[in-house]
C-alpha cells in the first residue's frame, strides 16, 4: 500500500481507467461477436450489427483502449467475413 498522496491519487485513477477500459473493450467484443453471428446466419439484422460493430471498434480507438491500427485491422476482418458470408449466401 502506498504512503505519497500522490501514489495513493494515481492507484485511484489508474483503478477507475482499468474500470472504463475493460467496460470499453467487453462492449467491443460483445457487438463484434454478435455481428459475426448474424453474418454467418445471414439475417437481415447482419447490416446493423455490422454497422455498430465498427462504430464501437472507432469508439474504442478514439479513446485509446486499442490502437487505430488495430481498429483498422479488426474492422478489416470483419468486413472480409461479411463479404465472404454474403458471397457464399
Amino acid at each position: 500500500m502506498a504512503n505519497i498522496k500522490s501514489q495513493i491519487k494515481r492507484n485511484r485513477q489508474t483503478e477507475k481507467r482499468q474500470a472504463r477500459n475493460k467496460a470499453v473493450r467487453s462492449e467491443m467484443r460483445t457487438r463484434t461477436k454478435k455481428a459475426i453471428s448474424a453474418v454467418d446466419e445471414g439475417g437481415e439484422q447482419s447490416e446493423e450489427a455490422l454497422r455498430l460493430a465498427v462504430k464501437r471498434i472507432d469508439k474504442a480507438a478514439s479513446i485509446g483502449v486499442i490502437h487505430k491500427n488495430q481498429a483498422a485491422n479488426r474492422k478489416s476482418r470483419l468486413m472480409r467475413r461479411a463479404a465472404k458470408a454474403g458471397a457464399d449466401a
